[in-house]
């Protein structure tokens, strides 16, 4: 893994005739920013525009997520009746899925409804995409605060949402986190959902799909290659990098305690 992204890290600075003959090469003399710039404002995708579409699915999803996967995850971890364990192993068995598998038919159930190549359809096959997963990290995460605080909370007066939202919610920040950052690296990597079911009609595209079109044209002008798949992989890559100490404690924290 570490070698393709030297390549591309280092060959985004280079010419072509460099990046033919000295792929390898860390050589100060042969780096420059020329090509960056240019893919920066590259006539054939607005790098800025697909940064900003990818950033508004990634909070959308994010919120969404967030909304339904927790609560469903607080009722479960708190009932220990069989349809509750039942119901959590079906949102598990989600997670074995491909959602390649799934694009035949969400593409016909979005048509029916009207949803297909629009932001609301993409934005909740994709946080459907999210809800096996965070509602199994959730859950196990939940066993591990006491019921003692669920009991506090109901004695002074408040109700299932109000303790939940306001006493449980709080304590989950470290895996829902977590949950956040894992989502928003999934959407932002993601090619196939978006380029079949937001389409060229919609006029939208993500930072993969808009990089694909563009470096389709230029596939062997490598000055346009290197530097646009920099321009994509850069901040999930820089975002991991910071992260990756919150992203194994989430995780960890859940499946230590449970």
């Amino acid at each position: 893994m570490l070698v393709p992204m030297y390549l591309l890290v280092v060959n985004a600075f280079k010419g072509q005739q460099d990046i033919v003959t000295h792929p390898f090469s860390l050589s100060p003399d042969l780096l420059t920013f020329e090509y960056l710039g240019k893919a920066l404002s590259n006539p054939d995708f607005d790098v800025v525009k697909g940064y900003a579409v990818t950033i508004l699915f990634v909070v959308l999803v994010n919120v969404l997520s967030i909304v339904l996967a927790c609560p469903v995850s607080y009722v479960i971890s708190r009932r220990a009746r069989r349809p509750y364990r039942l119901l959590l192993l079906l949102f598990v068995a989600g997670t074995f899925i491909p959602s390649q598998v799934l694009l035949i038919p969400v593409v016909y159930t979005l048509k029916f409804l009207g949803l297909m190549n629009s932001i609301p359809g993409f934005v909740l096959f994709e946080t459907a995409l999210t809800l096996p997963f965070s509602v199994f990290l959730y859950t196990g995460y939940i066993s591990t605060i006491p019921r003692s605080l669920d009991e506090a909370a109901t004695i002074d007066g408040a109700g299932a949402h109000r303790t939940f939202w306001s006493v449980i919610f709080p304590l989950m920040r470290p895996v829902a986190a977590t949950m956040v950052i894992l989502n928003t690296f999934s959407v932002w990597n993601d090619f196939a959902n978006p380029q079949i079911l937001l389409g060229p009609s919609s006029g939208l595209y993500t930072i993969t799909t808009g990089i694909y079109a563009a470096v389709g044209q230029y596939s062997t002008d490598y000055t346009v290659v290197f530097p646009t798949l920099l321009l994509a992989a850069a901040p999930p890559l820089i975002a991991f990098v910071l992260l990756q100490r919150y992203i194994i404690g989430g995780l960890s924290t859940g499946a230590i305690k449970g």
